[in-house]
């Protein structure tokens, strides 16, 4: 297929900095023109049918304030979305907050748990259904990713297959059975620079990471290529070549 339409739905207060870097980081790492990404927000409601008919590949990221725990009034039609993704089968990508709200929209469990947060980079390895996954398992069997986390995702759903794990965190990525919806606790869509600047933003995170200053941080902070060929293997294998 070629030039593939894109849906990201965001969970974002108007304002927020980090929308916009969004859209960039996803066109990045896919990749493809930030054009060919139409920006849907769940704050504000539910995506139509025909919006969601016209993307061939859904794609969820990161929540700024926001939290599937915590909730709102927008949580219900958020994860009704959700649940209508996974009954189209429709192609989709889900991190982060995309990860956990994949998860509790069909019949996971989500807890915060600040003794588990992970925020900078974290060592992920793969399970055995991993290893045997065609996205995943070209990875190698430990690999370091970007993350930002303190909602941790303590049961995943039925018919989800385990594909990568922490030390501290059980359930880092997962695929359903049969269909093609993956989606990972950690950010593939983001390299150094970009987690970078979302912990600028995101400074009340910082105690988490172990440093006393974001340019500690920055100079304490790795690449993560193997995590960053995550997506154009995901788009190959959902959409053929």
């Amino acid at each position: 297929m070629t030039d593939p339409h894109f849906l990201l739905l965001q969970v974002r207060n108007p304002g927020d900095p980090m929308a916009t870097q969004e859209v960039r980081c996803f066109a990045r790492s896919l990749p493809c023109t930030p054009s060919r990404i139409e920006v849907f927000d769940l704050l504000s409601g539910a995506p139509s049918k025909s919006t969601l008919k016209r993307a061939d590949v859904v794609l969820l990221g990161g929540s700024g304030e926001h939290s599937v725990v915590r909730g709102g009034p927008w949580l219900s039609r958020a994860l009704d979305t959700m649940a209508e993704l996974y009954a189209k089968s429709r192609p989709t990508f889900a991190s982060c907050w995309g990860f956990q709200a994949m998860a509790q929209a069909l019949g996971g469990t989500v807890v915060t748990d600040r003794d588990r947060a992970e925020v900078g980079t974290a060592w992920v390895e793969l399970t055995h259904e991993g290893e045997a996954d065609p996205v995943f398992g070209p990875l190698g069997k430990r690999f370091r990713v970007p993350i930002g986390h303190e909602d941790v995702v303590t049961e995943i759903p039925e018919g989800a297959r385990l594909l990568a794990s922490s030390d501290l965190v059980e359930n880092q990525a997962f695929v359903f059975a049969g269909k093609p919806i993956y989606a990972t606790q950690f950010h593939p869509e983001l390299n150094r620079a970009d987690l970078v600047a979302r912990l600028t933003k995101y400074t009340e995170y910082l105690p988490l990471t172990g440093h006393k200053s974001i340019k500690e941080f920055e100079d304490n902070t790795p690449e993560t290529p193997e995590s960053e060929s995550i997506l154009p293997r995901f788009l190959r294998e959902v959409l053929g070549d």
